[in-house]
């Protein structure tokens, strides 16, 4: 009987060095990228509930909030105020189109590895092409 078992293969953690060979599939690119897009938003909470507030709060803030895309805040230049504003486009795009992604498949039980890659390939271009037409937009190409 010990003749007809197939050998396990060997199992091992990758190090390292071993990072720049391994190729991550989609699906785990879209987990990696939910994780970073959420701690994105978090860290940034700050800076999202001052772009709230100061659009919000009157005639006066509204256009300060207009300026600092412009003329930036205080020794912020206004373009890396627009830049780090796409990051957060990114963020929350990617992490709402992950979101829904995760609740499809848990509502449907599609977990089939074709469907899983299909689903992480239609979210990583969705989310991609969606900041790109909000960035254009906020950098003022059209």
């Amino acid at each position: 009987m010990a003749d007809t078992l197939k050998p396990r293969p060997e199992f091992r953690n990758i190090h390292v060095t071993d990072l720049a060979g391994y190729k991550l599939p989609p699906a785990g690119w879209v987990s990696i990228l939910h994780r970073i897009s959420g701690l994105l938003m978090f860290l940034l909470l700050p800076f999202i509930i001052w772009l709230f507030d100061t659009s919000v709060t009157s005639e006066v803030s509204f256009e300060s909030f207009r300026n600092a895309f412009v003329a930036g805040i205080g020794f912020v230049p206004g373009w890396f105020v627009k830049l780090v504003s796409l990051g957060l486009i990114w963020g929350f795009l990617h992490h709402f189109i992950a979101g829904v992604r995760h609740l499809w498949m848990d509502m449907t039980h599609s977990v089939s590895k074709a469907q899983g890659r299909n689903s992480a390939l239609v979210t990583l271009v969705l989310g991609t092409l969606l900041t790109l037409l909000l960035g254009a937009k906020l950098f003022g190409l059209y």
